[in-house]
């Protein structure tokens, strides 16, 4: 069966809080729902996010997506071109002018995945269905009373690994949210820090030596200098083995390649674009490094993550995007469940397209509450 249409639908939302990290903030959502359909009218769904400015309206979302994307995919199996190796050469390694990549490789595994009616963690050769997840809090800008109200709402869920924001220029600061999130939670929970490249080479050997002699121990530290710098990061490993170092965020897949022969990286954390992260992922494999699965859309990352040999752990960030889709992926006493149904699982809602759809560009102000679909506590 060919990919015969497609539909688009944008969204605009207020997030339920500012999340951000020691470079960035964001407090709206801004999203596109792609769906590739077939020739029986089976639906691939993929996602669409940018995370500073609104995407242009509908209308013009659709003539880019025509124009740049929609040829090499009208007419074509979905299989086959999730397997396809391009050649990235020339004018042919550009971008798309927005970032339709990781939407059009969910969509199309989604899409092939539902025409084998296989769930897609099985289509990808997964020999398990959970995989341990972590509560991350993107909450380098809560205030203090939220950032504990966050970990201990994230802990009565029953998480028992937690990831943090640090790199404020203040370093006293980033000592302080330490203390408050393991006060906050059970003891013997497992916690990460994330500098979001906040920091130098030999500041982070300071600093995380710090953190160590403060009683801290650290399960990882996460991109703590630049993502280019492979020296550093092979540094760091060297003067800080007490805990491991998780870089690779950044990087493409070509990027993540270079980064693991150089040796600089203890885990190497990839996101949601499914073809690149198994290739590199079994490149993982192949060298001994394990593998995180960051902030992926929807938890779509559950497959990727129960697929590969190397991974250990899933991201989750309580953004509250679950309105959008009918069932999200379950999440139960700190394990990521992958959907046992026909594809990747996620299914966008009707009613969100009617109530949450904004064909056009909407001003802050404009924006109402934010939507939430609050998870149930776990006993």
């Amino acid at each position: 069966m060919r990919i015969s249409s497609f539909e688009l639908t944008r969204f605009q939302f207020a997030r339920d809080r500012v999340i951000g990290d020691s470079q960035v903030s964001a407090d709206e959502a801004n999203i596109a729902a792609l769906e590739l359909i077939d020739e029986n009218g089976n639906r691939g769904l993929g996602f669409v996010q940018v995370l500073f400015d609104a995407l242009p309206a509908i209308s013009e979302i659709t003539r880019i997506f025509e124009a740049e994307v929609w040829p090499g995919l009208e007419g074509q199996s979905p299989l086959s071109i999730a397997h396809r190796v391009g050649r990235p050469r020339g004018g042919n390694q550009r971008s798309f002018t927005l970032p339709f990549q990781e939407a059009v490789q969910v969509a199309v595994w989604d899409l092939a995945a539902k025409q084998l009616t296989m769930p897609l963690h099985r289509l990808l050769g997964s020999r398990r269905d959970k995989v341990r997840a972590y509560a991350s809090g993107l909450d380098f800008h809560l205030s203090d009373d939220k950032f504990v109200a966050f970990f201990e709402n994230a802990d009565a869920l029953g998480y028992r690994a937690f990831k943090i924001k640090v790199g404020h220029p203040d370093f006293d600061r980033d000592l302080h949210r330490l203390t408050l999130v393991t006060k906050a939670v059970r003891p013997g929970a497992q916690f990460m820090i994330d500098a979001n490249e906040a920091w130098g080479a030999k500041e982070a050997v300071v600093k995380l030596d710090s953190i160590h002699r403060a009683g801290f121990e650290l399960l990882w530290v996460e991109d703590p200098i630049l993502r280019n710098d492979f020296d550093g990061l092979r540094l760091l490993r060297q003067c800080v083995p007490w805990t491991l170092i998780n870089s690779g965020e950044y990087l493409d897949a070509a990027g993540k390649r270079q980064l693991m022969l150089a040796g600089g990286t203890d885990i190497l954390n990839v996101h949601g674009q499914v073809t690149d992260v198994m290739r590199i992922g079994w490149l993982a494999a192949e060298l001994g490094i394990p593998v995180s699965l960051g902030n992926t859309f929807l938890e779509v990352g559950v497959h990727m993550a129960c697929a590969l040999p190397e991974v250990e752990w899933l991201e989750y960030s309580f953004q509250n995007f679950e309105h959008l889709i009918e069932e999200p992926v379950e999440i139960r006493d700190g394990w990521a469940y992958a959907p046992d149904r026909p594809g990747h699982g996620l299914v966008l809602s009707e009613a969100a397209r009617r109530e949450w759809a904004r064909p056009e560009i909407l001003s802050r102000d404009q924006l109402g509450s934010a939507p939430t679909r609050p998870r149930a506590v776990r006993k």
